[in-house]
């Protein structure tokens, strides 16, 4: 899906800024909706029947994930798309070109989203009965879905900025390669050391809530579509919230 939204750059010129606030306003709420119906829920249910309260292992692995990506945000140069070179965050961004910094930031996105789809895949591994297959593929189709916009994200800026069309669809597509590998390394915690599920769910929550409220509702409304933003987000939450409940 990344790489789909990045082949727009073979079609297309430009793409309209509504359609790609709403995009983002869309991911936002799918990201959202996925945090809570996919991975905080199944973490609270988890932790019943503990020595400890159910609440605090999700509590825990829920603010773990934001400090988590917090770190990651501080120490890896990035830059988030439309953002002039200037805006560059993390270590030494001067020392990067703005197309590498574009991916990175892309990048950084994809780690919780792919934390997320392992730890589910991971659960239904060791047969966790409030585990399934059908919930943990209906949060894999909805980050896949709010993955599209994020390759549209990284292509679109740099081919605006003079690159090939070719080279600006392989640096988008290319934002996304982390996803497959962050799943493998949730799935393989997961099923070796089975006690850390509630933390491992409701930390790739954390670390996606962190992502949504730092980058992707601020971005998707600073071009003044916010009501539009809003309603996309909206959109995406139910979807999310129909494809887990009707699927899981």
């Amino acid at each position: 899906m990344t790489a789909l939204g990045a082949a727009l750059v073979f079609t297309v010129k430009t793409v309209n800024q509504k359609f790609l606030d709403s995009m983002m306003g869309f991911a936002g709420g799918v990201m959202i909706a996925a945090s809570f119906w996919s991975l905080l829920a199944p973490a609270l249910e988890m932790g019943e029947g503990g020595s400890l309260p159910s609440w605090i292992p999700a509590a825990i692995g829920f603010l773990l994930g934001g400090i988590f990506l917090l770190v990651i945000d501080k120490l890896l140069p990035h830059l988030h798309p439309e953002k002039p070179i200037e805006q560059a965050e993390g270590i030494h961004p001067a020392n990067k070109r703005r197309s590498t910094l574009l991916v990175l930031a892309i990048t950084l996105h994809n780690i919780p989203e792919g934390l997320a789809v392992g730890v589910a895949f991971g659960a239904v591994a060791v047969g966790f009965e409030s585990a399934t297959l059908s919930g943990a593929i209906a949060l894999a189709i909805g980050i896949g879905i709010q993955n599209f916009p994020e390759g549209v994200a990284v292509s679109m800026p740099l081919r605006r900025d003079g690159m090939s069309r070719r080279k600006s669809f392989l640096y988008g597509q290319f934002s996304g390669m982390v996803e497959p590998i962050a799943a493998i390394i949730g799935a393989l915690a997961v099923v070796f050391v089975e006690p850390i599920l509630p933390y491992a769910l409701s930390f790739a929550a954390g670390a996606m809530i962190f992502v949504v409220a730092e980058e992707v509702i601020p971005g998707s409304q600073e071009n003044n579509n916010t009501d539009l933003a809003s309603m996309s987000l909206m959109i995406g939450f139910v979807v999310m919230m129909i494809l887990d409940v009707s699927l899981g």
